[in-house]
């Protein structure tokens, strides 16, 4: 019986995987522990996950890891969460120069504590010129922030006489956002079972075709992002219009 990877159109792959990384809490929970031993054993969900789509040719990874909501969590798996990324990204360097894995930020950068910040910036700049999948990491990211930060930034520039109004174009939007040069996710993962977007990429994912699994997160394996890939493939994405059946 072939595998989910085996069963994979090279030719339909999506260029854009986004991935909403849900219910570490409740994982833990269900084993007695704290909600941060979940965050911990999500790491290797993210190797895992990140390995897979470069297996397969997937040109870009968005991970949700850390939204604006997220700084109203305790103060303990706040701090903790940033403790761990911190440690990640030290650690994991190494395997994203290995794998030709070129590492970018989304969301507020400032936001985030200082060693956080260096270490980042660390990790982008060593892997700038890597070739491979583009890793983006969502981290204090908010949908809605975005789009208000690029409609200032687009009326800042209309009140200087360097836009018309009629010249403000989707295109134009786009230049604007925080992901500009980076096509729109085809397929949206969200693990955990819950059925909502949760304020990520909101202009970016308006025709993205949405994969939920009951999975959660820390369970997450190579396997089952094949099984997500193949699933996307068997749909037909019509972007509002009717197509033409063929003879």
């Amino acid at each position: 019986m072939a595998t989910a990877k085996e069963n994979i159109v090279p030719a339909n792959l999506p260029q854009h995987i986004a991935v909403i990384m849900d219910g570490n809490g409740r994982w833990a929970k269900k084993k007695g522990a704290a909600r941060i031993f979940g965050h911990r054993n999500a790491v290797q969900a993210v190797k895992e996950i990140t390995e897979a789509c470069g297996e397969v040719g997937i040109k870009y990874l968005t991970l949700y890891a850390f939204s604006t909501e997220n700084w109203g969590r305790p103060k303990e798996e706040v701090d903790g969460l940033m403790e761990l990324l911190v440690n990640t990204l030290q650690k994991e360097i190494g395997t994203l120069m290995k794998n030709n894995v070129r590492l970018k930020m989304i969301g507020q950068v400032d936001h985030l504590p200082l060693i956080c910040q260096e270490n980042l910036a660390k990790a982008i700049g060593q892997t700038q010129t890597n070739t491979g999948l583009m890793l983006i990491l969502a981290l204090s990211y908010s949908g809605r922030r975005e789009l208000t930060e690029a409609t200032k930034k687009i009326a800042g520039q209309v009140k200087k006489g360097l836009i018309e109004p009629d010249q403000i174009t989707e295109k134009l939007i786009e230049d604007y956002l925080e992901t500009r040069g980076i096509p729109d996710p085809e397929l949206l993962i969200r693990t955990s079972g819950e059925m909502r977007v949760s304020n990520f990429l909101l202009w970016q994912i308006a025709y993205t075709e949405l994969y939920i699994t009951p999975k959660f997160w820390p369970d997450f394996r190579k396997e089952d992002l094949f099984e997500a890939i193949c699933a996307y493939q068997k749909r037909e994405r019509r972007f509002g219009k009717v197509l033409t059946p063929t003879a």
